[in-house]
């Protein structure tokens, strides 16, 4: 799908700072003049965000289709009501987690090509311009999840061989598709990895960017 704005995603297991990330990207963005939407999946909805407390609730389903399924449908209204529209208005819009997110956390137990399904359904085949996956090691990026909620979700307390496979898929998709992927060490200290990503973005979108602010 092409669209006149910039879509931009962040993947990673917990932990990694991705929101973090985000803020700082969208302040450095703003000062430079492009209209920034800051979102998250699953979420920025009222609708998703609905979604988004059944999933990660103590209750909540730990059967891997149906985690697809409710998150197919959050992504649907997400970007029917926020992310396309965003989009089509020229906005650079930043979102935590999206479709790799799926694969990595539901990929090791449904079909490839049943989460693939679900993800043609929700999206229509819209795709980022650029997505940054801040590698960390689980045992790091969990131990830091912990210190920032005592509340433990959904995803969170699965074990940490979970978390390592999770890691894997994220790694091997970055390999695969290194066109849109882009892997940040997230071990590094906040300010560090803040350079490196907007670095990175400078690098891979600046054109683009320039011509949206033109």
């Amino acid at each position: 799908m092409i669209h006149p704005g910039a879509f931009i995603t962040f993947e990673g297991g917990e932990g990694a700072g991705k929101s973090t990330q985000i803020r700082h990207l969208a302040r450095e963005l703003e000062a430079l003049g492009h209209r920034v939407v800051v979102t998250r999946e699953p979420g920025g909805t009222p609708f998703a965000e609905a979604i988004r407390a059944v999933l990660l609730s103590p209750e909540a389903s730990s059967d891997a289709m149906t985690q697809a399924l409710l998150f197919a449908a959050a992504r649907r209204e997400h970007i029917r009501a926020l992310i396309g529209p965003a989009l089509m208005a020229g906005s650079v819009v930043l979102c935590d987690r999206f479709t790799d997110s799926t694969r990595a956390y539901q990929g090791g137990r449904i079909a490839p090509e049943a989460i693939e399904a679900s993800i043609i359904l929700a999206t229509s085949g819209l795709e980022p311009n650029l997505t940054i996956l801040l590698d960390l090691p689980p045992k790091i990026g969990l131990a830091r999840a912990q210190k920032r909620s005592a509340a433990v979700d959904t995803f969170e307390k699965a074990d940490l061989a979970f978390h390592e496979d999770v890691r894997a898929r994220f790694l091997a998709f970055a390999k695969g598709e290194s066109e849109r992927f882009a892997v940040v060490d997230a071990a590094a200290n906040e300010a560090s990895v803040a350079a490196v990503v907007l670095a990175t973005v400078q690098d891979r979108l600046g054109e683009h960017l320039a011509e949206m602010a033109g």
